[in-house]
């Protein structure tokens, strides 16, 4: 496996998990008091747009040509760094 497809595998796993998350956060929306479940499904929206934003970065990397890989590997781990802060912002948040 090339260090492209190691990077890539590697996203997939992020949006896996990031996704495990907001699954988590509106169960405990469900559970929540009318106020609390509120402020869960703000944070739920927002961070599906993060995620929605993820995808969409992990298609340009799949789709990006052997000369665009390495510019556009960096400007995504810059992002990707953004969108995971905001998924352990919103996970310590709601323990």
């Amino acid at each position: 496996m090339t260090t492209r497809d190691q990077y890539i595998e590697k996203m997939k796993a992020s949006l896996d998990k990031w996704d495990a998350q907001i699954d988590k956060l509106q169960a405990k929306a469900h559970e929540a008091t009318a106020e609390a479940k509120k402020e869960y499904h703000e944070q739920v929206a927002a961070l599906q747009v993060q995620r929605d934003k993820a995808k969409v970065k992990l298609k340009e990397m799949q789709n990006a040509t052997d000369e665009a890989w390495e510019d556009l590997k960096e400007a995504t781990a810059k992002a990707w760094d953004g969108i995971s802060e905001a998924f352990e912002s919103a996970k310590s948040r709601f323990k």
